[in-house]
């Protein structure tokens, strides 16, 4: 990264964002993001999602600050000392899941996750699923409300409301986690190895509908989901050096609110 970073700034809707956007945009000027050396994203944690989503293609670093309701992705808001808190940031490397989602109508339908994959029954019937890891099947009939697939960055959203457990950067694992599992009643999901191919069926697709959803993407009435870790995607998120992701997860370890 250069002496002084070409940055450019994004926002969510929300007023104080854009307010803020406006301010660090006229110090330290703002640059179409395919141009910029690093990406500032003002928001919570949905936008930060969303800015992956969009620019992470690019292959630009992103540093977040919290203008939002969630903000664990993101740094502490503080309009002073942008630049040295940039320099001085620690890298997050992060890989998200590739889905690839067969619909009841026969569309095939692909999305990144970079929290994690889920899979959600559409009505008041429970879901009927079998699961493929592999090539192998490992569960032939998993009766439940839901179940996903989770990343380590993802571990502390979703997964971790579901009783998942939370996975340490770097450890090339991954998260599977039943959703109000009914059977089987004690199954509690498993850790996976990060290369690990895992395929869903919805074995009863027209009285018992399932959607799959990526992050925010949603595919309505799949009938098959395939999830991987991406083998060519990556994205760099920047940390300030005293709140940095992997002593965020530690900490969410040892808190009990």
């Amino acid at each position: 990264m250069t002496a002084t970073p070409r940055i450019a700034f994004l926002a969510s809707p929300a007023e104080d964002a854009q307010r803020t956007l406006a301010e660090l945009a006229a110090r330290h000027g703002d640059h179409p993001p395919a141009e910029a050396d690093v990406l500032v994203a003002l928001g919570g944690d949905g936008f930060m999602l969303q800015t992956l989503h969009r620019h992470g293609a690019l292959g630009r670093p992103v540093y977040g600050m919290k203008l939002g309701t969630v903000g664990f992705l993101m740094n502490h808001q503080a309009g002073e000392g942008l630049l040295e808190r940039i320099h001085a940031a620690e890298p997050a490397v992060l890989r998200p899941l590739e889905m690839v989602a067969q619909t009841e109508s026969g569309a095939t339908v692909g999305s990144l996750a970079y929290n994690e994959v889920s899979l959600l029954r559409q009505t008041r019937q429970a879901a009927h699923l079998s699961i493929e890891l592999n090539g192998k099947q490992r569960l032939d009939e998993l009766i439940c409300d839901g179940v996903m697939v989770a990343t380590p960055a993802g571990s502390t959203a979703y997964n971790f409301s579901a009783h998942g457990p939370i996975l340490p950067l770097g450890t090339n694992v991954m998260a599977l986690t039943p959703i109000a599992a009914f059977r089987p009643r004690r199954w509690r999901g498993a850790v996976l190895k990060a290369d690990t191919e895992v395929r869903f069926r919805v074995l009863d697709p027209y009285k018992r509908p399932v959607s799959a959803t990526a992050d925010s993407h949603e595919v309505r009435d799949v009938v098959e989901v395939m999830i991987r870790e991406s083998r060519d995607r990556t994205v760099t998120l920047l940390f300030d050096p005293e709140h940095n992701l992997e002593e965020r997860m530690l900490a969410e370890q040892f808190t009990s609110g």
